[in-house]
């Protein structure tokens, strides 16, 4: 006999930093979310957040923390582009990290049809229409939908695993 369905979710049975490190045993690519601001600037930061959502239309997903200094930005812009990194862009991938650092100097990168940074050497990177958010919990979803894509065939990707960076080696 199955236990009846509850109606709300049981509270955690475990705190913040066991939660954390369970997260990071799922191993992920790294990115670098893009846009320019209504005011031309430049906004950008690393999300390990990336998912496909679905093929026709073509969905991707990536979220955000609600107190991130770029939500304001993120949450207006028409467009955004989606820059996955290669294993060579670890030290982007830190400095788009980073609260204090200096992100678009010495940054290689074109814009793309739509106004929003693609950056050099990247893997593959996605250009978004900025179709939908969710807020769930302190961040908020956002879904885009790919106006263009595009990709560099046998470069390694920069990978995630409990808090240390890889590549990828074929098994």
């Amino acid at each position: 006999m199955t236990a009846p369905a509850s109606p709300l979710a049981r509270a955690p049975s475990f705190d913040t930093a066991a939660f954390r490190g369970a997260l990071g045993m799922f191993a992920t690519g790294v990115t670098i979310v893009t846009a320019r601001a209504e005011d031309g600037s430049l906004v950008g930061l690393t999300a390990s957040s990336f998912n496909s959502v679905s093929l026709t239309p073509p969905l991707v997903l990536w979220s955000l923390s609600q107190k991130a200094s770029s939500m304001a930005t993120m949450r207006t812009a028409s467009h955004y582009a989606i820059n996955i990194l290669s294993a060579e862009q670890q030290g982007l991938a830190l400095t788009f990290a980073s609260k204090d650092a200096d992100r678009w100097a010495g940054v290689s990168f074109e814009l793309g049809r739509s106004g929003a940074p693609l950056l050099h050497g990247a893997v593959a990177s996605f250009e978004c229409f900025n179709r939908s958010r969710y807020t769930e919990g302190d961040h908020v979803i956002f879904v885009g939908e790919v106006e263009h894509c595009q990709h560099q065939s046998g470069a390694a990707p920069l990978l995630y695993h409990g808090g240390k960076f890889y590549t990828e080696h074929p098994l």
